[in-house]
């Protein structure tokens, strides 16, 4: 009996986890993504359910490998954290990410990001950013009802979710915490985690030392009511 090609079972449906291009086109983008992506993963330390991310692709829909795309960075509330080498939104209680960065370089072109809006606004992220560090300009999208809705003016505006702020009156954009601290480099990160295990530390041992010394004195107290008992 001969075999065709119709005849044989399909195989499995790939996923791909790379496309081959690099994760940025110059140094001022990377630069950025890896700000956002160490800052919000410093941020949401404390946050279980929570999973963020820096260029993967992200598959709304199984079984359509190429409905796709890999947001500079994205987060997903409601999802454990871990390594994934991709998205698959239905793998992932059908949970979609929430807050969607892209950082623009001279690569990206208004169809592409055009795309790239409409594939956020039909599957369900509730805010996206769009940041061009040759310009300083900040482009802000809102989910309201159904629809990413364009926010005006982004200077000083305030995320929903993460409850960040972004303020263009320097020459690059800051992003500020909650706490209004600012968002930092990986070093400045990594100094300011040091400074905080120490405190952390310091404050131990201040406690440890201060309940030896309660009972030090405890001791002292008991000493002479325990003496007259023995006598």
């Amino acid at each position: 009996m001969s075999v065709t090609l119709a005849s044989l079972p399909p195989g499995p449906i790939v996923y791909p986890e790379s496309d081959g291009k690099p994760m940025a086109d110059n140094t001022k983008q990377a630069r950025w993504i890896v700000i956002l992506f160490d800052n919000l993963l410093a941020l949401l330390a404390e946050v279980a359910d929570v999973f963020i991310a820096a260029d993967i692709f992200w598959y709304p829909v199984e079984g359509e490998p190429e409905i796709r795309v890999a947001p500079d960075v994205l987060v997903a509330f409601g999802r454990p954290r871990g390594d994934r080498g991709s998205y698959k939104q239905w793998e992932e209680g059908g949970v979609a990410p929430q807050v969607v960065f892209e950082i623009l370089s001279p690569g990206n072109d208004p169809i592409e990001m055009a795309d790239k809006l409409d594939f956020y606004d039909c599957h369900g992220v509730e805010e996206y950013y769009v940041y061009d560090p040759d310009r300083n300009r900040l482009a802000v999208y809102v989910r309201r009802g159904e629809v990413l809705r364009r926010v005006q003016p982004a200077d000083g505006f305030v995320s929903p979710r993460l409850r960040i702020r972004f303020q263009l009156t320097k020459p690059e954009m800051t992003v500020s915490r909650p706490d209004d601290r600012p968002f930092l480099m990986f070093d400045q990160l990594e100094a300011e985690r040091v400074r905080t295990e120490e405190a952390r530390r310091q404050a131990v041992e201040r406690a440890e030392q201060a309940e030896a010394e309660v009972e030090r004195l405890r001791r002292l107290l008991d000493a002479p009511r325990q003496t007259e008992e023995q006598k």
